[in-house]
């Protein structure tokens, strides 16, 4: 008997292409009919219910399709220019998948190009989804039960030349090795500025706190006792002022005043 693991929510990234399809393509009203949306496997190796993919139907019907991907994530803004259209006419195909037409600017800097594949070269008419699933595990592989929502549809090309960016088998690298006898404050500046800014904070702290107490013991012997509101606002800005120089200044400014 199979095992599975407990259904969970993931984000994953597919690529199919319209090669084997029929593709029928209206050049003046910029539509292009019958391109394949996700398919029942991929190529790592997922499976899709049948089920998940008839319920995901509204979720890619009026979906934007854009040019290439983000440069800064499929969350990102995208540009005007790379909006290319829209899927609509979206519909299930037992045994097959996802199926839907894809209107078009006719008038877009690539339309011409995305018309010449299709006609002559559909392997190059491509999408790549990001989508939000609900997937379990099995001794099979993962199988994606039910998809949540649908991030976004990029038409791309050539996903052999992309790393990272489709569908295709990953090699995973071990992380290399922190040379910690070789680490210098310079090399952390470049590659780690957070840990170093981390570190100058914390080595400052300790340079300055023990003045700060030297200070304030004679602030209290020149001035005499300082008077309950005085107290509160070096209190105040103990607490309040996350760099030590900062509250050093305070002090500074509440000794001026006691004199």
């Amino acid at each position: 008997m199979p095992t599975t693991i407990e259904k969970q929510l993931e984000t994953l990234q597919e690529f199919i292409d319209s090669r084997g399809v029929d593709l029928r393509i209206d050049r003046e009203a910029g539509v292009l009919t019958g391109v394949k949306l996700l398919g029942l496997s991929s190529r790592n190796g997922r499976t899709y219910r049948e089920a998940a993919l008839e319920q995901a139907m509204p979720l890619y019907e009026e979906a934007r399709v854009n040019v290439n991907h983000p440069k800064e994530g499929p969350l990102a803004p995208r540009d005007y220019q790379d909006r290319l259209g829209t899927i609509r006419g979206v519909e299930f195909r037992a045994g097959e998948g996802l199926f839907g037409n894809l209107h078009f600017n006719p008038r877009h800097a690539l339309a011409e190009q995305l018309v010449w594949d299709a006609e002559h070269n559909p392997r190059n008419v491509g999408f790549s989804h990001n989508v939000q699933a609900r997937t379990s595990r099995t001794d099979a592989g993962l199988v994606v039960e039910e998809i949540t929502r649908v991030q976004s549809v990029d038409l791309v090309a050539d996903p052999a030349t992309t790393q990272g960016l489709f569908e295709q088998k990953k090699v995973f690298e071990k992380p290399a090795k922190v040379q910690w006898d070789s680490l210098t404050l310079e090399t952390l500046r470049l590659h780690r500025p957070d840990l170093l800014a981390e570190i100058e904070a914390h080595t400052l702290e300790e340079q300055v706190l023990p003045r700060i107490a030297e200070l304030e013991r004679r602030l209290d012997v020149v001035t005499g006792p300082r008077s309950r509101d005085q107290l509160a606002l070096v209190e105040s800005n103990r607490r309040q002022e996350a760099n030590p120089r900062d509250f050093a200044r305070s002090l500074r400014i509440v000794g001026r005043n006691e004199r």
